[in-house]
């Protein structure tokens, strides 16, 4: 009897990389240096997150893709930033917007004395197509609560201002979306909620998604992978589960280190640094 044929090893499918940053510096006020030669890689179609405490340099990341740099004296020094690519650092930001990145900031920044409909259709500025009308019910379906809302946006709650900031960055139709601390001034409920919007649009819509944010653990649950920022570099990453597994991440950042240790304040520095820098 013959024997059977072996079978051939199937190749791990290749990633496709909307986004790569390459060893970037930013400085400040051409003094104040931020990020120090940080890297990552963005593939198309998936849900990155970054996390790390504050003043670690996330947001700062996240204005080096979008050009908003420049509206804070901030500016790419060093290494390199491309989308599908083609160099973007230092572009501006109108330039970013028309080739496929709208950041969410954070604090929402809609416009209060504007409706729902009309911050919507801000969103879409930058189009010439006519599916604006259908996109608007797109964004109905994934925040019903918004179809409700008549008024000025001034008068949404918290939830419903993030939800409309979403969802005018669905209206620019991009293909990556960045998130800046979208769970920010949420109730618990509201960020799960929320949480859970971002993950459908990301599967359905197959919009990139580079998020930062505090709750790590919500994020890493929510993400394909994650990288954790400390003092403008990265310093660790990982996919979503092996971050959550990692015991570093359980201590630091999941409340899931030592349960007898009742402060970390003074410890966590010196042994991040040990551990990672």
């Amino acid at each position: 009897m013959a024997e059977p044929a072996a079978k051939i090893a199937e190749k791990p499918v290749e990633k496709e990389i909307l986004l790569s940053i390459n060893n970037i510096e930013v400085v400040y006020d051409e003094v104040i240096l931020v990020l120090r030669g940080i890297s990552l890689d963005v593939p198309k179609g998936e849900l990155i997150t970054l996390l790390g405490p504050n003043g670690a340099g996330k947001s700062t990341t996240l204005k080096a893709i979008s050009g908003l740099l420049k509206t804070e004296d901030g500016k790419v020094t060093r290494g390199s930033i491309t989308y599908k690519g083609e160099s973007i650092a230092n572009s501006d930001p109108d330039l970013i917007v028309r080739k496929g990145i709208f950041q969410v900031m954070e604090g929402r920044r809609i416009i209060e004395d504007m409706t729902v409909i009309e911050n919507l259709r801000l969103g879409a500025f930058t189009r010439k197509d006519r599916g604006v009308k259908d996109d608007i019910e797109k964004v109905f379906h994934y925040f019903p609560r918004l179809k409700e809302r008549t008024g000025l946006s001034g008068y949404l709650s918290g939830g419903e201002q993030q939800m409309l900031a979403i969802g005018r960055a669905i209206m620019a139709k991009p293909e990556m979306i960045l998130l800046d601390e979208p769970s920010m001034g949420l109730s618990p409920l509201l960020v799960k909620e929320v949480f859970e919007i971002i993950r459908s649009i990301n599967k359905e819509q197959g919009i990139t998604m580079l998020l930062v944010e505090q709750n790590a653990n919500m994020a890493l649950h929510s993400a394909d992978y994650g990288y954790v920022m400390e003092s403008g570099k990265v310093v660790l990453d990982g996919t979503g589960q092996e971050l959550l597994d990692n015991e570093d991440m359980k201590e630091f950042y999941l409340a899931g280190g030592d349960k007898e240790r009742k402060s970390f304040k003074n410890l966590k520095s010196y042994k991040r640094r040990k551990r990672w820098m």
